[in-house]
């Protein structure tokens, strides 16, 4: 099976070699030493202040944005959270649940978010400001410097899930002046599920320090302390963090996030220029596109009904979509371990069900 979903995604040899090895004991120094390795590499590739932080959760990535709420933001605080699509609605839904106040910007499916959807919020007192760097679910990349503009002059805490973006996507996370980054294990890091990786700038640390944590297993002020002899509080995914590790050095020894950003760019750039090229009977859903993923509307078939055939008859994952867009949209994915040549695979698949008059 070759796996053009958005996560899991497929690894490289070096980093399946280490998930068929015996899982060791991990407090060790030599444990420690990983995990402080890990950091400085996060750190590098996400372009952070020297006096950040990284925590490592062992949960999804979803675990890592509550965890971001539940210490960062009170009662107190009044926010802004963009909802763009499923994962937009996760965040909606654990500033309900953890009874934060706040303004839902809602957008249209595949639509980008534009200044004139901001401006009304201009110096209304909000504090803090959430949204996915990219909404995965529906393919949108919003632009984070204008977010990040907004948030600079109005005193907001910016919060910014890049589970699908970062590695894929160029991110300065100091010069945007964000205050939490959040990705997973299984998008471009191209490891198995299991790690949540948390990056905090100072001005989170200030509100970590403050804030009283609900969840014992989830604060991070216990993250935190351990981390700095390059521990965690409890026992982690150690394999995956181990797999991380070989990953984070294969992208550095590669030339670094600049490099990584551009191959996926590469690979994105191939496909959509193959679907032109055959004229195939999908639209492009999304009008502000990432490299980590090309969202489709096919034109004649349900999305879903593809995503099966792809599944079934043709040995390759497509990314299919949940709720009202099941049958509308289906996605793939550029990141983890893919060559021109699988994407060739997968075009010729596509023009197979074309000559067949399934598409």
């Amino acid at each position: 099976m070759i796996n053009f979903t958005v996560g899991p995604v497929q690894s490289s040899d070096a980093v399946r070699a280490i998930g068929a090895e015996q899982v060791p004991y991990f407090r060790t120094a030599e444990f420690s030493e990983l995990m402080l390795e890990n950091e400085r590499l996060v750190k590098k590739f996400a372009h952070s202040t020297d006096d950040s932080n990284v925590v490592f959760l062992t949960c999804s990535g979803s675990g890592g944005m509550e965890t971001a709420i539940m210490n960062c933001l009170t009662k107190e605080d009044k926010a802004l959270v963009i909802n763009g699509g499923s994962f937009g609605e996760r965040f909606v839904e654990l500033l309900e649940l953890h009874e934060i106040p706040f303004t839902e910007i809602k957008l249209k499916q595949g639509k980008a978010l534009k200044p004139e959807q901001l401006s009304p919020y201009e110096g209304k007192g909000y504090t803090a400001f959430l949204l996915q760097k990219h909404e995965t679910s529906t393919g949108v990349h919003y632009d984070i410097n204008m977010v990040s503009d907004f948030c600079k002059r109005n005193g907001c805490f910016l919060i910014v899930d890049t589970i699908s973006t970062f590695l894929s996507d160029s991110f300065d996370m100091a010069a945007l002046d964000v205050g939490v980054m959040i990705t997973g294990s299984q998008k471009a890091l191209a490891c198995p599920p299991g790690i949540a990786v948390m990056v905090l700038a100072p001005s989170a640390l200030e509100r970590i320090w403050k804030t009283k944590c609900s969840c014992q297993y989830f604060d991070l002020k216990l993250a935190l302390k351990n981390q700095e002899r390059g521990q965690t509080p409890w026992t982690p995914a150690v394999g995956v963090l181990r797999q991380i590790n070989v990953r984070l050095k294969e992208i550095d020894e590669s030339g670094g996030d600049k490099a990584e950003v551009e191959r996926t760019a590469r690979l994105a750039q191939y496909f959509r220029n193959k679907l032109k090229e055959y004229n195939l009977p999908f639209e492009i859903f999304s009008e502000s596109l990432s490299n980590a993923v090309t969202p489709l509307h096919p034109t004649t078939q349900s999305a879903f009904e593809i995503f099966l055939k792809i599944k079934d008859e043709y040995g390759m994952w497509v990314c299919p979509n949940g709720g009202d867009m099941k049958n509308t949209v289906f996605r793939v994915g550029h990141i983890g371990y893919l060559t021109e040549k699988d994407y060739d695979q997968l075009i010729a698949a596509f023009v197979d069900l074309r000559d067949k008059h399934f598409i």
